[in-house]
């Protein structure tokens, strides 16, 4: 009974921790290869219009990845049919070549900032692409496949007061 008690109790704080989080879902990347034709969607189910939020790009890569940077292609389909396209750039690596993201194996974990304090005037699902859109500095067409992501995900969460 104690044993219970006490998963119970875990259990409750770390849902208090993660009180914040709206959505939060990773796709997985087949075989860590992202081809350029492979946009990732997420449908974000919004019904809270009065709050602030922060949107997050969630990035797995592995240590097949060998840029020190990424281009990201973003856009977010409001409920209503209006489109906000953004062009991103995120450092993956210190300029002596360390990775940035966060893990102890082979497998990074990327956190990027995408949107601050955004406020969802609609009540509905949002859409929100990214497509990769790596290129070596000599190549016109782009680096397709990117290899080394293993999974890119979007985090949504209320800006804390």
């Amino acid at each position: 009974m104690r044993k219970l008690m006490m998963i119970f109790i875990a259990s409750l704080f770390l849902i208090a921790c993660d009180s914040n989080r709206v959505y939060d879902q990773y796709k997985a990347i087949p075989n860590s290869s992202w081809d350029a034709e492979n946009v990732v969607e997420f449908e974000v189910p919004i019904t809270d219009t009065i709050s602030r939020n922060n949107i997050y790009i969630n990035l797995r890569n592995n240590k097949d990845y060998e840029f020190n940077n990424l281009f990201l292609i973003t856009q977010i389909e409001f409920p209503n049919g209006t489109n906000v396209v953004d062009t991103l750039e995120y450092e993956m690596t210190t300029k002596d070549g360390h990775w940035l993201g966060k893990g102890s194996s082979d497998i990074k974990e990327n956190v990027l900032f995408y949107k601050e304090n955004v406020k969802f005037y609609l009540e509905g699902t949002y859409k929100i692409l990214v497509e990769q859109a790596m290129r070596k500095s000599s190549d016109v067409e782009g680096n397709d496949p990117l290899e080394g992501v293993s999974d890119v995900g979007i985090r949504v969460e209320k800006v804390k007061n």
